[in-house]
Formats: structure tokens, C-alpha cells, sequence
């Protein structure tokens, strides 16, 4: 393993993460793009996406499998789960508290409305990180249809992402099978 990262600032940082992620697994990558790969620099860009990607594959919380996938890099089990533990901590806490003051919390007007501009504000935080990633994914005009014929299929066809996943998957070994026969003819 790298070098030796304490268990303790795992759990911060992915505390901190956990805490201010709002709108799922998505509105996750700008935060682990600042803490993860700019100031700890404990994996850079392509592995951070990488684990957001098998992360939203697998079954589970996204958030949660990332945070698990970056813990077990540097600490094996134990350092994932400080980090799963680290960014689920927060909204446990918040939930707990919660539903301990204010019963039927979500049917409060003021909530509603919160929630809309948080909703909004979500929206303007993960563009960038959407436009990152693609820049970062589609290095061709394959990976780039493969793209569009992939949004086509779940946007307008509703065809399940797990189906999408799958066949992404033999898609990009097919390709990179086609790729190096032809470097071998070359």
C-alpha cells in the first residue's frame, strides 16, 4: 500500500464529504475532486472516476462505495471502513435529530421550499463535474456514440442501467479487442 494515511483523517475527510453532500452520489464528485485528488491527493482524477464509476455500478450507496473503494486503497479493510463510516456518519446524525424535534418533517412547507433551491443549487454544482468527466471518458468517436446511444437508451427507451452498464462493458473490451488487432497489423 502508499504510504501510510491515518484512520482518523480518513473518517475526517470523508466525514466532511458526507456532510456537505447534498443530491446523491453526484453532487459527490466535486467535493472528492477538492479533497480527495487536489488537497490530500490520495488518487487523482482517473482513479476518483473510476471508483465513481464501479461505485455506481455495484449495488449500494455510491457515495458509500467510493468512500469504500478510496479507504481500502491506502488502508485496506479498516480504512474502508473508516471511510464508509466517515461519510455516512453525518446523515445519520442529521436524520437522528431530525426525527427526534419534528414529526412529519417533510410535509413542512418551509422544508419543501428548501428543498427546491437546494435542489437547484445541486443541479449548478454538478454540471462541471459532468462536463470533467466526459471530457475525461470520451477520448474517441466510439466512446462518444457508444455515449449518446447509452443516454438515448435510458432517457428515452427507459432500457434499465444495469443492462447499459453490461453492455458498455463488452462494448469497450470489443473495442479495445478491434483496437490492438489493428495495431498488430500495423
Amino acid at each position: 500500500m502508499e504510504n501510510k494515511i491515518s484512520i482518523k483523517d480518513l473518517y475526517i475527510s470523508f466525514f466532511k464529504i458526507g456532510l456537505f453532500t447534498f443530491g446523491g452520489g453526484l453532487a459527490m464528485i466535486p467535493m472528492l475532486e477538492k479533497e480527495i485528488v487536489e488537497k490530500r491527493h490520495w488518487c487523482n482524477e482517473e482513479e476518483i472516476l473510476n471508483y465513481y464509476a464501479v461505485g455506481q455500478c455495484t449495488p449500494g450507496i455510491i457515495a458509500v462505495n467510493t468512500a469504500t473503494f478510496v479507504g481500502y486503497k491506502h488502508r485496506g479493510i479498516i480504512g474502508g471502513i473508516a471511510t464508509t463510516l466517515g461519510v455516512i456518519s453525518p446523515s445519520l446524525i442529521i436524520i437522528t435529530i431530525i426525527a427526534s424535534f419534528i414529526k412529519n418533517f417533510a410535509s413542512l412547507t418551509i422544508i419543501q421550499n428548501a428543498l427546491k433551491g437546494l435542489g437547484a443549487g445541486v443541479c449548478a454544482i454538478i454540471i462541471p463535474s459532468i462536463i470533467k468527466m466526459f471530457n475525461n471518458s470520451i477520448k474517441s468517436i466510439f466512446l462518444f456514440i457508444l455515449a449518446v446511444l447509452s443516454f438515448i437508451s435510458v432517457e428515452f427507451f427507459k432500457v434499465p442501467v444495469y443492462l447499459i452498464v453490461i453492455f458498455g462493458i463488452i462494448a469497450g473490451l470489443l473495442y479495445g479487442k478491434v483496437r490492438s488487432n489493428k495495431n498488430d497489423l500495423s
